[in-house]
């Protein structure tokens, strides 16, 4: 029998290109810690639903709409985290950037309470976005 685990039903829920429709799955004092050297701009803490929604907006923003999430694989760790590698896809100027992410994901009470969003420094792929 496969073991369920609830922070996991939560990540299933999550619309990474629409996360107004995901803010309920945030508390209210949720924590987005976004660390890429890549992008220096959208570095640090984003704080509640609204904080974190305007970090996904600022992303799109930036990547004109690209970006992208192919989830790889996603562990879960005890009642509260959750491991989830994905390698994230987005346009940057004349660049198509991939990246493989670690986001680390802390879920208590059904919601989420913190995540931590780790970048490399270099992206696994550039490709020129003019072809």
């Amino acid at each position: 029998m496969t073991e369920v685990y609830p922070a996991m039903a939560v990540l299933g829920q999550i619309d990474p290109s629409d996360m107004a429709t995901s803010a309920h799955l945030f508390a209210d004092d949720a924590v987005w810690h976004y660390s890429n050297p890549n992008l220096p701009e959208l570095q640090g803490d984003h704080v509640g639903p609204d904080g974190i929604g305007a970090f996904f907006a600022a992303l799109a923003e930036k990547s004109r709409g690209t970006f992208r999430v192919e989830p790889v694989s996603a562990t879960p760790v005890g009642p509260e985290l959750v491991v989830v590698q994905s390698r994230n896809t987005l346009t940057l100027e004349d660049r198509i950037v991939t990246i493989d992410v670690v986001v680390v994901w802390r879920i208590v009470a059904g919601q989420i309470a913190e995540v931590w969003d780790i970048v490399p420094g270099q992206p696994t792929e550039v490709r020129d976005a003019r072809h």
